[in-house]
């Protein structure tokens, strides 16, 4: 098997005191090595020997000790009291009093009016995983996460167009497009900086970028397409009309890889170019030339990211961007788009490739023979194993060698069937398309963020009316913090689960203290790569902060006192895991076969039971065990041609090893470029080109001039600018950035010489939904009109003397959404400077 050499090129004495992890501030999760001092992270460095990131970090991980310490860590859990303070309750307490509230509002109310928000944020989605068992356990139907403000859009769009998410291979490819993308800052591609730079150094290579900034990658790019603010889609459409009005596409590609071809070409040939570059603020002849480049390469790749999705039409640009690949033929092949395979899919619907050997006819036998077998026989074959594992080693040794020999002949023939239920089941598949009150769309189980306060605020009797939010701040992080607040105030229950006192903790009725990310076994599931995919298990780098509890034993603890698995079925599967795990396994199908209500409580189940039998500390792995297991099912070559050769539950179980054994990480599959054309899920294997809601649309945008401003508000403010010192909430303590420590409104030269302003100086900015004060920075990024905050500000921290930076969410709003997903234009909010003569103190 592929795995990174345990070797290191330090001498033994220095590679002794550095430990594994990753960094938890992007979705790249670099690996890390770290040398800790007690309790604090005291030296960070790049770890050579991770699969993705070859020892490649930014300067942001390296002062995660202001995460991982600090007076922010809470360490008991807290209740709220009447006049609004909060008194610490023991453990014990606190699960009985929530899991006893829980059932209260379910038993009245419905499951379904139970809300649960979160989930992980950038690293955390072994704990969010776990959470999942919950969200079943009380019959929950509707969640909600940050990818619910940012990505669904572009979901959607990836679903209707070929079933799945797509990555570029930006590495080997001839042009990079990158929309609404900074990747020197956000990242989002492997080793960015180096990749970045070895782009736009090659004289046979082109790195477009479409931003209204001269961003840090804008500034390498060969073509800068400086649109302006809240016009990407006029632009993107016209690049793409230009491929088709000048006959640049690929027509035999298409002909015989995509079907619904004709309808894009007509509505593209009835786009304006001309009407277009004007609109966005471009010469049509830069346009027209960008085209060219495109249609001329051997291989494109795009990246669209937030400077997009959170800003005008953000769907339409979703489609849009991948017309640039699809038209010119750019889908698996080398420097392309791929869809790509998954340790087990963070969002979309979970598919099966089959083995190229296929199933046969005994195969198709076997199956029915199984299935009848494991529906009808679940609980006496399960009470059979857990009698043998009371009745001695020899007795544990044959139940061992004939559940192993049945899986054998079974596996592969019943493995799809079953793992289809469980996957679906807990990534919501087919979960409900509507919210009950607005009746906003739904996408994999999750609600548009901008969506959750009119849910509450109301009197409708489907209302929400508990909620569960693990790991996230969302009345920091969702437009209109003000609405948010209330929606959470007016809640019958609400249960925040994190490291620190958050602004939304500080709303909730019960805060319970996690362990950080470096206190427990952890992973993240941004799995994104192609064709070489790898994941890591985080082992804890020291135990829990006394006080506080992982979050597989914090739901597991909440299930057991809701009472909805009966005790006679986890000790018989518990049995079951002391046999063998060939035994767990055939116990564990075959219950999930006969009792798919079950299929959402996996993961505590596996907790519960397979968790008990590894060593101890480690009964978080049990779930590592199934995504090893669902993904040895679902893409069981590539896992194959990583070097996990087993056939099988043998091959899950060398991939679980492995993972188990290289705290690292492991390359979990390596596939082909023509393989891409395997994880399309629409079956007849083709890109399916027309979606005619979003043809509708761009007729509709064509037809408009783009109008943000007004007299009143006559800038537009772009908030949540990614910089080198800014990243996500959870690094709370301001001493951590190392310069723009207040995180200053960047504006342009021209602007600030109308306004007579100097870099240092304050000024107020205000929205139609709040104001705040900060110091500006005129900045040569910035054009005329533009201006920008950063993101990752506005938190409190324990002993400063005041709220350091804007945040952000005081001054935006959720009446200004995507009208498909409902994402926030944070990118694009009206606003207005007034200049301020001598310091001001927020209110």
């Amino acid at each position: 098997m592929r795995l990174t050499s345990p070797e290191s090129d330090d001498n033994t004495a220095e590679t002794a005191r550095w430990r594994k992890t990753a960094c938890i501030l992007c979705e790249c999760n670099c690996g890390l090595e770290i040398q800790t001092d007690g309790r604090n992270l005291v030296k960070i460095r790049g770890d050579k020997q991770h699969p993705g990131s070859a020892g490649y970090t930014c300067e942001k991980p390296l002062r995660l000790d202001k995460y991982q310490s600090g007076a922010h860590r809470i360490d008991t859990p807290l209740r709220r009291t009447a006049d609004g303070t909060y008194e610490p309750i023991d453990w014990d307490t606190a699960l009985d009093e929530i899991a006893t509230k829980l059932a209260g509002v379910r038993d009245t109310h419905g499951g379904e009016s139970i809300f649960f928000y979160g989930g992980g944020g950038q690293g955390n989605h072994l704990g969010g995983a776990y959470g999942r068992a919950l969200y079943h356990a009380v019959g929950g139907r509707y969640m909600s996460n940050a990818l619910a403000q940012e990505k669904t859009g572009e979901s959607w769009v990836d679903s209707q167009l070929y079933g799945n998410h797509t990555t570029g291979d930006f590495e080997h490819t001839e042009v990079a497009i990158f929309v609404g993308k900074n990747p020197w800052q956000s990242h989002g591609i492997a080793q960015a900086r180096p990749v970045l730079r070895e782009i736009a150094r090659d004289p046979n290579r082109t790195m477009i970028v479409i931003d209204p900034r001269v961003s840090e990658t804008a500034a390498l790019a060969d073509y800068h397409l400086q649109v302006k603010p809240g016009t990407d889609a006029w632009c993107v459409s016209a690049i793409a009309a230009t491929l088709v009005q000048e006959n640049l596409h690929d027509e035999g590609w298409l002909a015989e890889h995509a079907t619904g071809v004709a309808p894009v070409l007509r509505a593209l040939r009835a786009v304006d170019i001309s009407a277009n570059a004007h609109r966005c603020g471009l010469d049509e002849t830069l346009i027209r030339t960008v085209a060219r480049r495109i249609a001329a390469a051997k291989s494109v790749a795009t990246y669209e990211d937030l400077g997009v999705q959170q800003s005008p039409n953000s769907t339409l640009v979703a489609y849009l961007n991948k017309m640039l690949w699809i038209l010119t033929g750019n889908f698996a092949k080398p420097g392309g788009v791929h869809i790509h395979s998954w340790m087990f899919p963070l969002a979309g619907r979970w598919h099966a490739i089959p083995k190229e050997a296929g199933a046969g006819r005994a195969q198709r036998l076997r199956r029915g023979v199984a299935t009848m077998a494991m529906r009808y026989g679940a609980t006496p074959a399960r009470r059979l194993i857990a009698a043998t594992a009371r009745r001695g080693a020899i007795s544990r040794n044959v139940a061992g060698l004939t559940a192993s020999t049945t899986l054998d002949v079974f596996f592969d023939a019943v493995a799809v069937p079953i793992a289809r239920t469980i996957a679906d089941t807990l990534s919501m598949a087919d979960g409900p398309t509507r919210t009950p009150v607005s009746g906003a769309r739904i996408l994999y189980g999750l609600i548009p963020c901008n969506s959750i306060a009119d849910e509450i605020l109301t009197d409708h009797p489907d209302r929400l009316r508990a909620m569960w939010i693990d790991s996230s701040n969302p009345a920091h992080s969702l437009a209109d913090s003000a609405r948010f607040v209330a929606a959470m105030r007016s809640l019958e229950l609400s249960v925040v689960v994190d490291v620190a006192m958050t602004e939304t903790a500080r709303q909730a009725d019960y805060v319970l203290p996690a362990a950080s990310q470096f206190e427990k076994y952890e992973a993240s599931l941004f799995t994104l790569h192609f064709p070489h995919n790898s994941f890591q298990m985080r082992v804890p780098l020291m135990a829990p902060l006394p006080g506080t509890r992982p979050e597989p034993e914090i739901y597991g603890a909440v299930i057991d006192r809701l009472g909805v698995v009966e005790p006679r079925l986890l000790e018989e599967l518990a049995a079951a895991a002391r046999v063998s795990r060939e035994a767990f396994a055939l116990a564990l199908f075959s219950t999930l076969k006969a009792r798919p209500e079950l299929a959402g409580l996996t993961p505590y189940l596996l907790y519960r039971t397979l968790g008990a039998s590894l060593p101890d500390g480690e009964a978080a792995l049990a779930l590592a065990w199934g995504f090893a297991l669902l993904c040895v099912i679902s893409q069981p070559d590539a896992v194959a041609r990583a070097g996990f050769t087993g056939s099988g539950f043998g091959q899950a179980e060398e991939l679980f090893e492995a993972v188990r054994a290289h705290p690292e990480g492991v390359m979990f599959s390596d596939d082909r470029y023509e393989d891409a054309w395997r994880y399309i899920q629409h079956a007849d294997g083709k890109i399916h080109a027309a979606i005619p809601e979003l043809l509708d649309e761009l007729r509709a945008v064509c037809a408009v001039d783009p109008d943000y401003t007004s007299e009143e508000y006559p800038f537009t403010l772009s908030a949540g600018e990614r910089r080198a010192f800014t990243a996500n909430v959870i690094i709370r303590n301001p001493d951590w950035r190392r310069r723009d420590r207040e995180g200053a409104l960047r504006i342009a030269v021209a602007d600030a010489e109308r306004l007579a302003l100097s870099t240092g100086d304050r000024v107020r900015v205000v929205t139609e939904s709040g104001s705040a004060t900060t110091s500006i920075e005129i900045s040569e990024m910035m054009q005329a009109g533009h201006i920008s905050l950063p993101n990752g500000m506005g938190v409190s921290y324990p002993g400063a003397d005041t709220v350091v930076g804007v945040a952000l969410n005081t001054l935006t709003s959720t009446s200004r959404r995507d009208k498909f997903f409902g994402s926030p234009w944070h990118k694009n909010v009206p606003a207005r400077i007034e200049v301020l003569t001598a310091p001001v103190k927020e209110a």
